[in-house]
């Protein structure tokens, strides 16, 4: 990487497209934006793989071995005697090499290049190694982001982190250009039917069988409700347990009579694709089962696109559905998710009073203005570490 007139160059750590993982597709959406952005070179990665081989773009500056803890010394080094101003590191427990991912700790032990590490799950309790490598990936930072109010105050208490060094954004959300919600119904050939929807790599932690229970008893009160899971199932999943949890899914639809009421799309979306989903969606569920989730992706889509949405109170929905925003039913519970949906579909009314208030907030989620927020801590951190490094004496 070379610089242009006094553009700056930053290399986000992460895991790149074509591989099939959500970091992925959020560092290509943040990269998509900062190349838009004047005073910044195209952003290049350093792609974290696992045991699987990619055919990446020339975006891809290096490529580390997950389990190789020669790859994380070289790739560190590499970017020291590169022209890079800052790196971005994407935290994600399962993508780094080690113990609960510690050779990242041997990579940033040996860069003398500042970083932003942006935390995508924050444990509120962490085991010991856990907690070591958080506090540790903190220290040597110049900034932490965080995509949860709730998360910044455990990131203070639980890991000890100063609050000055943690930045608050949200999950950046595209902006796809669509149809409107009635002429993608007719366009996938679902007529005025009432479409619920669930989206993302399919896997037992989503709650999806509760769901399905609760559709049991909705369509007796709406007929044509039909509720759509789009996605195909997690790689890691396939890898270790094949479709079992799909095919246990798909025998409760045929179990319960619901075959007409029931749709799964077992594909990987486009970003197109996800957000046509989204847009002719009349209510967007995520009935997930695990309470300590303090991000969803799929979640803060729906948000940016302004749907209704019934979800479990895990800590993102709780923050994020807060306001008249949603509706929160009870951890696995078809009942209390039918108590939500039938509330909604008996109230249009209601609906569209959700709809306006998370749309209000979800303006705020596009990505077009999150890289704005992203850019102004980049620029501010370099000017500081350029500044510093000529004090040196």
């Amino acid at each position: 990487m070379k610089h242009t007139s006094s553009n700056r160059n930053i290399v986000f750590l992460s895991t790149s497209l074509p591989r099939e993982c959500g970091i992925a597709t959020f560092t290509q959406d943040l990269l998509d934006e900062f190349s838009k952005l004047e005073g910044w070179n195209k952003p290049k990665i350093l792609a974290m793989n696992n045991n699987e081989s990619y055919r990446y773009s020339d975006q891809v500056m290096r490529e580390i071995s997950q389990n190789t803890l020669s790859d994380y010394i070289d790739a560190a080094e590499a970017i020291n005697h590169s022209d890079t101003d800052l790196l971005v590191i994407q935290h994600e427990f399962g993508i780094y090499g080690g113990e609960s991912g510690e050779y990242l700790l041997d990579f940033i032990e040996k860069l003398h290049v500042p970083y932003v590490a942006i935390f995508h799950t924050v444990l509120t309790n962490p085991t010991p190694k856990q907690h070591q490598i958080i506090t540790r990936i903190a220290e040597l930072s110049v900034k932490v982001v965080t995509m949860a109010q709730s998360t910044v105050q455990d990131l203070i208490s639980v890991y000890h982190i100063n609050a000055a060094k943690i930045a608050f954004i949200h999950h950046g959300v595209p902006y796809v250009e669509t149809a409107s919600r009635a002429e993608l119904k007719v366009q996938y050939s679902f007529g005025e039917r009432k479409i619920l929807s669930t989206f993302g790599f399919l896997s037992p932690g989503k709650g999806i069988e509760y769901a399905i229970e609760a559709m049991s008893s909705v369509v007796k009160q709406h007929p044509d409700a039909l509720y759509i899971i789009w996605g195909k199932t997690h790689p890691v999943v396939k890898l270790e347990t094949g479709e079992v949890y799909r095919e246990k899914l798909t025998d409760l639809v045929h179990e319960l009579g619901l075959t007409n009421n029931v749709l799964f799309v077992d594909k990987l979306l486009t970003q197109e694709e996800v957000i046509e989903s989204l847009v002719m969606s009349d209510i967007y569920m995520t009935p997930y089962l695990g309470k300590d989730q303090a991000v969803s992706g799929t979640l803060a889509y729906g948000i940016g696109y302004g749907r209704v949405i019934v979800s479990t109170p895990y800590r993102y929905a709780e923050e994020m559905l807060g306001e008249g925003r949603g509706l929160l039913a009870n951890f696995r519970d078809s009942a209390s998710l039918e108590a939500c949906i039938l509330e909604l579909l008996d109230d249009p009314g209601k609906v569209k009073d959700m709809e306006n208030r998370t749309l209000a907030l979800g303006r705020t989620m596009m990505w077009s203005e999150v890289a704005k927020t992203y850019a102004a801590i980049f620029q501010d951190k370099i000017a500081l570490f350029k500044l510093a490094d000529r004090s040196v004496i």
